[in-house]
C-alpha cells in the first residue's frame, strides 16, 4: 500500500511523493515534535522518579543518622524494614499496570505519588521497629505502580531507538536521588535535630514526604496522557506520532486485549522469562544502594561526613549512565551494554574483596555501583524493544520484570549483616555473582534474540 511521502527543502517548499510500504516523515517536523514531546514528558517524570527514590531509600540515611539508636534497631531489624517494602511493592506492580492501561496516566501516576508522599511522612511517627515495618509495607504498595507505569507510558510515545535515551534520562533520578539525598540528609539531620522535639532523621522523612506531595499535585497539570488524547498536540502532530510508531508495531491507543489474554501472551513467551531472570540479577545487585551509608561509614567516615561522602559515588553513576544512554541509542544496541556492565561490575567487586586499602575500595565502589546503575534501565528498554506489541502484553512484561527484580531485593536485603563488618565478604561475593551471571545470560539472550526475532504481527 502506498503512503504519502513528505519532504521539505530549506525554502520550506513541500513536495509530495508516494512511496510503497514506507511511512516517511519530514525530518525537521519530526525533530520539532520530539523536542516538544521531551519537554512535556521527561522533566516531570524525572522529578517524580527522583522523589520516589528519595522516599524509599532515605531509610538508609536515617538509619546511619540516628534512627538506629532511637528505635533500638539491630541490623536484622533494618534488613526486615527493607524487605517488607519489596513485599508490598511486588503485590501491586502487575495489577497496577493492568489498571493503568485503561486509565489516564496524568491522573493515575500523580495520585499514587501523593499516596506514597503521605506514607513517607508517616515514617517519622514510627516509635518502634514493628511500626516502621508496617508503614514500609504500605509505602511499597503505593510506589509499586510508578516505575513500570512510566516505562509503559513512554513506550506509547517513542520509537524503539528513541526510548533508551528518554527512559535512561528518567531513570537518572535513581543516582541523582542518592547523591542529593546524601547531601540533604547530612544537612537536615545535623541542623534540624531537636527542632519541635523531633530527631533529625524524623525531619528527613517529613521534609522529603511533603515535597513529594507538592510535586504530585503539580504533576496533575503537567503530565500528558497518550498521544491521541493529548490537548497540546495538533491533529497533524498526533497523526505524525501514530505514523512513526505504526512502523514498529507500537500502538498509541491500545489493542483492547482482556486481562487474562494479556497475561497468557506475556507468560507463554520465552523471552519474558529471560528478561525476568536478567532483571532479578541486576536489582539483586542493586540492593547495595540501601547500605551505601553503612559501607561508607565502614571506610572510616563518621557523622554527617558519612552522608556527604555518599554523593561522589552516585555522581560517578550519573556520568556512566549518561554515556550508556546516548551511545546505546546511537548504536541501537542494548544487550552488549548489559554484558559489558556485568563484566565491569564483577571486576570492581572482586577488587574490593581482594584489597584492604580504603581509598582503592572507595574508587572501585564508585565504578561497581555505576555498572549496576547502567544495566537496570538498559534491561528495561531492551525488553520493551524486544517485546514491542501488543500494548497490554508489553505492559505486563515490564511490570513482571519489576516484580522479579523486587523479589530479588527481598533476599538482597539480608546480604550485608553487621556481623560481616568491616569486609562484608558475603555481600560483595553475592553482588559479584549477580552481575557476572547477568552478563553471561545477557550474552546468551542476545544471541537467541538474533536467531529468533520477535514476530512483526
Amino acid at each position: 500500500m502506498d503512503v504519502e511521502r513528505i519532504t521539505s527543502d530549506t525554502k520550506s517548499d513541500t513536495k509530495v511523493a508516494h512511496v510503497e510500504d514506507e511511512a516517511w516523515v519530514d525530518p525537521q517536523a519530526e525533530r520539532r515534535l520530539l523536542w516538544k514531546m521531551d519537554m512535556h514528558l521527561v522533566p516531570i517524570l524525572w522529578v517524580m522518579w527522583t522523589f520516589s527514590n528519595l522516599d524509599r531509600s532515605n531509610i538508609g540515611n536515617a538509619y546511619a543518622g540516628g534512627m538506629k539508636e532511637s528505635l533500638n534497631m539491630s541490623s536484622t531489624d533494618y534488613s526486615v524494614a527493607l524487605l517488607v517494602f519489596f513485599i508490598g511493592y511486588v503485590v501491586f506492580e502487575i495489577p497496577s499496570n493492568m489498571i493503568l492501561v485503561h486509565l489516564r496516566p496524568s491522573i493515575y501516576l500523580p495520585a499514587i505519588m501523593f499516596w506514597w508522599g503521605g506514607v513517607a511522612i508517616a515514617l517519622a511517627a514510627c516509635k518502634n521497629t514493628p511500626a516502621l515495618a508496617g508503614v514500609r509495607v504500605i509505602l511499597g504498595l503505593a510506589e509499586s505502580g510508578f516505575a513500570p507505569g512510566v516505562l509503559y507510558l513512554l513506550s506509547t510515545w517513542y520509537k524503539k531507538k528513541e526510548l533508551a535515551r528518554r527512559y535512561t534520562l528518567f531513570w537518572l533520578g535513581t543516582p541523582v536521588s542518592g547523591m542529593v539525598g546524601g547531601i540533604l540528609a547530612g544537612a537536615i539531620i545535623e541542623r534540624m535535630d531537636g527542632i519541635s522535639g523531633l530527631h533529625g532523621w524524623q525531619w528527613l522523612f517529613v521534609i522529603e514526604g511533603i515535597a513529594t506531595c507538592v510535586i504530585a499535585v503539580a504533576a496533575v497539570f503537567i503530565l500528558p496522557d497518550y498521544p491521541t488524547t493529548t490537548r497540546w498536540l495538533s491533529e497533524e502532530e498526533k497523526e505524525l506520532i501514530v505514523r512513526r510508531l505504526s512502523t514498529e508495531n507500537l500502538n498509541t491507543t491500545g489493542e483492547h486485549l482482556g486481562h487474562m489474554e494479556s497475561l497468557r501472551l506475556a507468560f507463554q513467551d520465552w523471552r519474558t522469562y529471560l528478561f525476568l531472570f536478567l532483571y532479578a540479577m541486576a536489582t539483586g545487585a542493586m540492593t547495595i544502594t540501601y547500605f551505601i551509608p553503612t559501607l561508607v561509614k565502614g571506610l572510616g567516615y563518621s557523622g554527617s561526613q558519612t552522608q556527604y561522602m555518599t554523593a561522589p559515588i552516585y555522581a560517578v553513576g550519573i556520568v556512566i549512565v549518561l554515556i550508556v544512554c546516548f551511545t546505546s541509542d546511537w548504536l541501537g544496541e542494548r544487550g552488549f551494554y548489559v554484558v559489558a556492565a556485568g563484566l565491569i561490575g564483577a571486576t570492581c567487586f572482586a577488587v574490593i574483596m581482594g584489597v584492604t586499602n580504603k581509598v582503592v575500595q572507595y574508587v572501585f565502589l564508585c565504578f561497581g555501583l555505576a555498572s549496576i546503575f547502567s544495566s537496570v534501565p538498559t534491561l528495561l528498554v531492551w525488553a520493551s524493544n524486544e517485546v514491542s506489541h501488543p500494548r497490554e502484553k508489553r505492559a505486563i512484561v515490564q511490570a513482571a520484570m519489576n516484580v522479579a527484580g523486587n523479589l530479588a531485593s527481598i533476599y538482597g536485603a539480608f546480604l550485608w549483616p553487621a556481623a560481616d563488618a568491616p569486609r562484608y565478604f558475603t555481600g560483595w561475593g553475592c553482588t559479584l555473582a549477580f552481575v557476572f551471571t547477568m552478563s553471561v545470560v545477557a550474552f546468551t539472550s542476545r544471541m537467541l534474540f538474533k536467531k529468533h526475532p520477535y514476530p512483526t504481527a
